[in-house]
């Protein structure tokens, strides 16, 4: 849950912050330390450490009051990037969040226009990192319960960074359970939760079903597992026409999300070693980004018309288990050879990309932990992405700027086609040797989509040791502030 957020126009005084036990001071980048509650101690801790004011902008600074409050200062370049900007607030922030306060206050200092960006991104950054992820410790960590912000008011209330956090916060929290807690059984009983608690509308294709319907590259992954519990879900959020709409008056469009949920990926017959298994309940990440995606839709009450599609299931060896050389038919009539078991992912998207293209939505924009070549271009600050035309992949960069979720947009061009040529049937799943494998599973995956136009984002980014952007947690949500920033890209016509 996340903690009670505040606001309130007038600065922070002396009193306030000698009370507040933990508290922030953003500041406008500048040569010398404005006059504000706490500057002594600040200026003593600057001098102290020999240091610049201007230099709090790379590198946050704390000091203790007489009183026992930690305060904690950052400077904000007027022009920094949304990515800076969160960097430098979680860095700042991390330094309070060490002695896990129950409280904290953020006070921003500067011009109207500063105060207004600095608030929605400090009370973000506070917000997603104010309630701890699941875990089983004994002593779990304690929760921010409130956050005052000073300085700054807005009319709204700051529902986005608020709507934004929860949709990330979602999006973690499935990430970082483990297999034994979020089997697809027991993901989809989570989802029908979720569906209760948001208003949706839940639709699902179960095994069997998928079976029936000819969905042979769904099945053949998810066939290696004794529970048959996997499934596709599709989810629909049909926001109101009175709704607040993306930036205004709503879309007009209709968006189909798709998500890889691999709940856990042994690699099956081709089968992963030790080091390369561990993390693997994070496979179904991309499935989680898109429930986040639809928790902000939701927060936010956005006039659009949203599908979530979610391919769940588990990649298991077992003697029932998919095998190299099978040739299996996917639901669009596509003959596939198999080459390797541990390219599941794009088994199961193959599948929920057609079903979704089915419903002829205006834009499908995918999700998916695919592949490790993509990891080895991009390391794991950033992701990669691939649009059908030139005018998406201008509208993927603008939405990474204005989120702060950073994108490559790469190409995949048809040449590429040749490696994935087969004797036997219309497409090999992928290629032995390995190389551009990113590039690659993205021919395999348009020819699910038809027509549609479409974004595929390979999730390289999702976890970064250390954590990332505005979030303190190695596992980070990337992806859902990405989409709403899309979304409002969309709306404008951008």
């Amino acid at each position: 849950m996340l903690p009670r957020l505040t606001e309130n126009k007038a600065e922070i005084t002396d009193k306030l912050l000698e009370q507040a036990g933990h508290a922030l001071l953003v500041l406008l980048h500048g040569k010398a330390l404005p006059d504000v509650p706490g500057a002594a101690a600040l200026k003593a801790a600057l001098k102290r450490r020999n240091l610049k004011p201007d230099e709090l902008a790379k590198s946050p600074l704390a000091a203790q009051l007489p009183g026992g409050t930690l305060v904690v200062a950052v400077m904000l370049k007027p022009d920094a990037s949304t990515f800076e900007t969160h960097e430098g607030l979680r860095k700042a922030l991390a330094l309070l969040n060490a002695e896990h306060p129950k409280s904290l206050a953020l006070a921003v200092f500067g011009d109207a226009a500063f105060k207004a960006r600095a608030a929605q991104a400090a009370a973000y950054v506070a917000l997603v990192n104010g309630a701890p992820l699941p875990s089983r410790k004994s002593k779990p960590d304690t929760a921010l319960k409130t956050i005052a912000v000073y300085g700054h008011k807005s009319a709204d209330g700051l529902v986005r960074a608020q709507a934004l956090a929860d949709g990330n916060l979602l999006t973690r929290s499935l990430t970082v359970q483990g297999p034994d807690e979020l089997t697809p059984g027991a993901y989809r009983r989570r989802i029908k939760a979720l569906a209760k608690n948001y208003g949706w509308k839940v639709e699902e294709y179960p095994f069997d079903t998928l079976k029936k319907m000819g969905a042979g590259a769904f099945c053949a992954v998810a066939q290696g597992s004794p529970a048959r519990d996997a499934a596709i879900v599709r989810i629909r959020y049909q926001g109101s026409r009175k709704g607040a709409g993306v930036r205004g008056q709503g879309l007009g469009k209709t968006v189909a999300f798709v998500g890889k949920g691999i709940c856990f990926d042994t690699g099956g017959h081709n089968l992963k070693p030790a080091k390369y298994m561990q993390g693997m309940h994070e496979d179904m990440n991309g499935s989680a980004v898109v429930l986040g995606i639809l928790a902000v839709a939701s927060r936010l009450k956005l006039a659009v018309e949203l599908d979530g599609w979610l391919a769940l299931a588990e990649n298991h060896i077992s003697p029932a288990a998919y095998r190299q050389n099978e040739v299996v038919t996917a639901l669009n009539g596509t003959t596939i050879e198999v080459v390797h078991t541990d390219a599941e992912g794009r088994m199961v998207l193959a599948d929920t990309l057609a079903l979704a293209a089915k419903t002829k939505p205006d834009l499908i924009a995918d999700f998916a932990t695919l592949t490790g070549s993509m990891h080895y271009a991009l390391g794991s600050r950033m992701s990669g992405v691939f649009a059908s035309s030139s005018t998406l992949a201008h509208q993927a960069s603008r939405a990474a700027t204005a989120s702060g979720e950073r994108i490559v947009v790469f190409p995949y061009p048809e040449d590429y086609d040749t490696s994935l040529d087969s004797t036997v049937a219309d497409v090999r799943q992928c290629s032995m040797e390995g190389e551009a494998d990113h590039i690659l599973a993205t021919r395999f995956l348009s020819r699910f989509v038809g027509d549609t136009p479409w974004l595929h984002m390979d999730l390289s980014g999702h976890s970064c040791k250390g954590g990332l952007g505005a979030v303190m947690s190695d596992a980070n949500g990337f992806g859902v502030a990405w989409a709403l920033a899309l979304l409002d890209g969309l709306h404008d016509g951008h």
